[in-house]
C-alpha cells in the first residue's frame, strides 16, 4: 500500500503541475494493476496517451524471496479495442521516452505500444547487481508478468517484436511463453552457440565483393603498419575522452582494428569512405575511431550485455591470422571476459543450453513468426537456423539482399513489404 500512497501523492502533484483536472480511464486502469509502483504521464507524441510505468519484479522469478527491483516500461495508447505491440527491448529504455518514437509495426497497424526496458539496464537496474539473476529465463518472466498485468487493459491480439538483442529476446520470450503473443516479428536477432561462436569470421571472409573485402583489409593492414605513429595519437584521443580500459592501449588499438570489418558490414558503411592508404596519420585514425569508437572496449557503468553474452547469449571472435607480426597480441582469444567483463562477473562460464533450447523449439514448432535479417550483416552468420523454417506454414524467414543490421520491413523491396504486411494483417485482423 505504501507504493499506492506514494503514487497517488505524486500524481496529484503532477496533475497540478500540468493543469489537468482529472485522471484518464487508462491512467486509472494502469494504477490499479497489481505490481504497478508508479505511473507518470509523457508527451502523447503519435498516440492518444503515453505513460512511463515502474513495475515491481522479483530478482529471481523462481525464488521471489531473493529480493525485488523496479522495471520501467512505456505504454503508448491507441485504443482499448486495438491490438498491442510489445517491444522486447534488449537494453535501456530511454529512447521510448521520446515522443517521436513509434515502432514500425505499431505505426502501420495503429496499435498500442508497450516498450519494456530490459532488467539490469537503465532505470531497471537493481540496487545490488547480483549477476546470478541476469538470465534469459528471468528476463522472459519479466515480460510475462507485464503482459499478464496489461492483458486486463488490452484484451485484443498482441505482437512481440525487438531488434538485435531485442529480436533474440522476442524469440526467447515466445519460446518460454508461446501463448503470450499471437505474432512475433524478430529483427536481426542472432542465436550464438559460444562466447566466440566461430561462424562470424568465415562470414567476413566471403561477404560482399572481392574488391570491398580487399579495401577493408588494406585499411586494417595500413593502420597496423603505422602503429608506431598512430598508437600515441590513439592514446591521446582516448585520454581526451576520459576512457579507461582493463587492458593496455596497444591491445585496445589492436581490437579496434580487428573490430573494423565487423562494424563496417554491420552498419552497411560504403567502402568508398575508406581513406587512401597514403592518407595522413590523423585522417586514418579519425576514420578508424569513427567506425569503431574506442569506448566500445572501455570500462563503463552498464556492462550487463557482456555479462549476458558471457553467460548464455554468446558473441563473436576475431581472426588475427592475416595480421601476423603486425599486432601487439598473439591472438584475440578470450578478449570478452578479459577486456569487457567487470571483475565480479569473470567467474561466469558460458553455457549453450539456451541457444540449443531456442533452436530445438523453432525446429519442432510452427508459431506465427517472421524473422528479418540483412544479407551482409555479420550477425546473420548466427541467424536462427534456416532449416527451422522449411516446410512451415507460419514461420517466415526474410533475408534482405545486401542488407545490413538496419534491415526492417520498410527496407525491403516493395514486393516483399507487401507480402510481409499481408501476412501480418491476416494474422492480426483476419484479412
Amino acid at each position: 500500500m505504501k507504493y499506492l500512497r506514494f503514487t497517488f501523492a505524486f500524481f496529484a502533484l503532477l496533475l497540478a503541475g500540468l493543469g489537468l483536472s482529472s485522471a484518464t480511464e487508462l491512467y486509472d486502469k494502469l494504477i490499479a494493476l497489481q505490481g504497478v509502483v508508479s505511473v507518470e504521464e509523457l508527451d502523447k507524441g503519435f498516440f492518444e496517451e503515453r505513460y512511463v510505468v515502474m513495475f515491481d519484479q522479483p530478482l529471481d522469478h523462481r525464488n521471489p524471496s531473493e529480493g525485488r527491483f523496479e522495471q520501467r516500461f512505456v505504454v503508448a495508447h491507441a485504443g482499448f479495442d486495438r491490438p498491442t505491440v510489445l517491444v522486447t527491448e534488449g537494453y535501456g529504455g530511454a529512447r521510448a521516452l521520446n515522443p517521436r518514437y513509434r515502432e514500425e509495426l505499431s505505426a502501420r497497424l495503429g496499435t498500442n505500444q508497450v516498450f519494456v526496458e530490459h532488467r539490469y539496464f537503465g532505470e531497471s537496474t537493481p540496487e545490488l547487481r547480483n549477476w546470478d539473476y541476469l538470465n534469459a529465463e528471468n528476463a522472459a518472466a519479466d515480460l510475462h508478468a507485464i503482459r499478464q498485468a496489461l492483458g486486463e487493459v488490452y484484451p485484443k491480439k498482441w505482437i512481440g517484436t525487438g531488434v538485435n538483442k531485442g529480436g533474440e529476446n522476442s524469440l526467447i520470450y515466445r519460446m518460454y511463453y508461446p501463448q503470450d503473443v499471437d505474432v512475433t516479428v524478430a529483427y536481426v536477432g542472432p542465436v550464438c552457440f559460444g562466447v566466440e561462436d566461430g561462424r562470424h569470421e568465415p562470414f567476413l571472409d566471403r561477404v560482399g565483393t572481392d574488391e570491398e573485402r580487399a579495401a577493408i583489409r588494406e585499411f586494417q593492414t595500413e593502420v597496423l603498419r603505422r602503429r608506431k605513429e598512430l598508437v600515441p595519437l590513439f592514446e591521446e584521443y582516448c585520454k581526451s575522452k576520459e576512457y579507461t580500459f582493463r587492458t593496455n592501449i596497444d591491445e585496445v588499438f589492436d581490437l579496434c582494428v580487428l573490430e573494423y570489418p565487423f562494424s563496417m558490414w554491420q552498419w552497411g558503411t560504403a567502402v568508398s569512405v575508406i581513406p587512401a592508404s597514403d592518407s595522413p596519420h590523423q585522417e586514418l585514425l579519425d576514420h578508424l575511431t569513427a567506425i569503431v569508437p574506442p569506448d566500445y572496449f572501455a570500462i563503463n557503468d552498464e556492462p550487463s550485455f557482456f555479462v549476458q553474452a558471457q553467460r548464455e547469449l554468446g558473441y563473436y571472435g576475431y581472426d588475427t591470422a592475416p595480421f601476423e607480426g603486425l599486432l601487439s597480441i598473439k591472438n584475440a582469444k578470450g578478449y570478452l571476459p578479459r577486456v569487457l567483463l567487470p571483475d565480479d562477473a569473470r567467474r561466469i562460464r558460458f553455457s549453450d543450453a539456451l541457444s540449443r533450447k531456442i533452436a530445438a523449439f523453432y525446429r519442432a514448432n510452427d508459431p506465427k513468426v517472421i524473422c528479418i535479417y540483412g544479407q551482409n550483416d555479420p550477425w546473420s552468420a548466427a541467424m536462427l537456423d534456416p532449416a527451422a523454417f522449411e516446410g512451415k506454414q507460419n514461420m517466415k524467414l526474410i533475408v534482405e539482399p545486401g542488407g545490413s543490421h538496419r534491415a526492417r520491413i520498410k527496407t525491403q523491396s516493395d514486393e516483399v513489404q507487401s507480402q510481409i504486411w499481408k501476412t501480418i494483417e491476416g494474422w492480426i485482423f483476419g484479412i
